[in-house]
């Protein structure tokens, strides 16, 4: 009542503004302030009308506990409350009711480059607590916004997925080049630099995993997976058949079954064909027929090619058992000794001068043998020497299989990893 005045009285005064200090006015507060001094408010002058009415409109900059669930960083949703009420009016002393149902005004706010509001909805709460009796009525409004995506998507996860991109090219890089392990590490590298600068402008808390942070972890296993395949492609690449020996099941899988699998042919090869992975028996029957085969062809059809000389240069048919009686051949003991390494003329004047006229001169014998075991030594040197490069040609192969097979792994990963995170997010809005 002492608030009140007639205006026509007091020379048409309407409204007056009377510091806080000298009225009442209740002690509405934040409840989950985190404010230094919990009342964040600035005390200005009270609008008193003269129907008795009073205005306390006090600006302040609130700071409120607010639990932050990051699982869709930056994909996010937040909801903040701010509780507003009496500290020690209890509801039958004060009653608080809310101007507008739709909650607070926001007509007046400044849009922000890293927050979207999306509204303020408010609630008028009756709250009974333990201490007392009566009830307590609070006004709750509710700050719902959505982080912008704009610039985590350009600055965080654009560059991953290039870096990402890069360890896949690394498998197109030829073994031989030297560089192909070199650039895996440097991927690697740098993917843990630009983690480490990320983990900065991520929330630090671990009540959850962010997605990004899920995303990244993704990507850095599959680079660190790509160091580890390189290794083993550079290990198969570059073995040979005197450090290892390339086993049954390596050979099928490797040479036979994945190639099939990938459309992948030998170099040379003018179409592709899956054959039949050879079983151990038959290649081992193959081997011995080649050894056989190689064998007589050393002996007698290569040597008489060489020479221009008949198949079987030993004059079997020539020389008769009365040349030689009760005596090994002069031919055939030459002949022996020349495979056991030891090549020398052996026998008597008389042996020689018996069948000089009948077989070969012992000098031809002797030219013949030595010619014969060194023939040997080069077919087997170049059958080794075959045997050598057709193995190492698998392990080349294989390691080419390898390398095809995680291009393909890898850069599935990738993608599927990526779209997996942006059509797991609530919402993906480049703004």
């Amino acid at each position: 009542m002492n608030l009140r005045w007639n205006s026509s009285e007091y020379g048409g005064v309407r409204d007056l503004r009377i510091p806080p200090h000298r009225l009442w006015k209740p002690d509405v507060l934040m409840y989950n302030s985190a404010d230094e001094g919990f009342d964040g408010t600035y005390p200005t002058n009270v609008v008193v009308r003269n129907n008795g009415s009073c205005l306390y409109v006090p600006p302040g900059i609130f700071k409120s506990t607010c639990k932050i669930d990051i699982t869709w960083f930056p994909f996010d949703d937040q909801r903040c409350e701010m509780k507003f009420g009496s500290w020690t009016y209890d509801g039958f002393q004060l009653d608080l009711q809310l101007q507008d149902e739709s909650g607070g005004d926001i007509s007046s706010f400044i849009t922000n480059g890293e927050w979207e509001l999306l509204g303020v909805p408010g609630k008028r709460n009756e709250i009974y607590y333990n201490c007392c009796p009566e009830p307590y009525i609070d006004i709750t409004f509710a700050i719902l916004i959505r982080r912008k995506t704009l610039y985590y998507f350009f600055n965080l996860i654009v560059p991953c997925v290039l870096i990402a991109s890069m360890a896949l090219l690394g498998f197109t890089l030829p073994p031989d080049s030297g560089e192909k392990l070199s650039l895996g590490v440097t991927i690697l590298l740098s993917l843990t630099v630009f983690l480490n600068m990320v983990a900065e402008t991520m929330p630090a808390t671990s009540d959850a995993v962010p997605l990004l942070g899920t995303y990244f972890n993704c990507i850095m296993f599959m680079v660190a997976s790509s160091v580890v395949s390189t290794i083993l492609i550079l290990n198969y690449h570059h073995r040979n058949p005197d450090t290892h020996e390339m086993s049954e099941w390596i050979r099928v899988v490797f040479l036979y079954w994945l190639p099939c699998i990938l459309r992948m042919s030998r170099p040379g090869q003018e179409s592709y064909e899956c054959p039949p992975p050879p079983s151990s028996s038959s290649a081992e029957k193959k081997q011995q027929m080649q050894n056989v085969e190689l064998k007589e062809r050393s002996s007698k059809s290569l040597l008489a090619n060489v020479l221009d000389i008949d198949d079987d240069f030993r004059c079997n048919h020539r020389c008769t058992s009365a040349t030689l009686p009760h005596q090994p051949s002069y031919y055939r003991t030459v002949y022996r000794q020349a495979d056991e390494g030891s090549v020398g003329p052996v026998g008597d004047g008389r042996m020689h001068e018996a069948i000089s006229h009948t077989c070969l001169s012992s000098s031809a014998e002797y030219e013949l043998a030595l010619i014969l075991k060194e023939l040997r030594w080069i077919t087997d040197q170049l059958k080794k020497e075959d045997e050598h490069s057709d193995v190492t040609r698998d392990w080349k192969f294989a390691a080419m299989v390898v390398d095809r097979l995680c291009l393909i792994i890898f850069t599935l990963f990738t993608i599927i990893a990526t779209l997996a995170v942006l059509f797991s997010a609530p919402h993906f809005i480049v703004s």
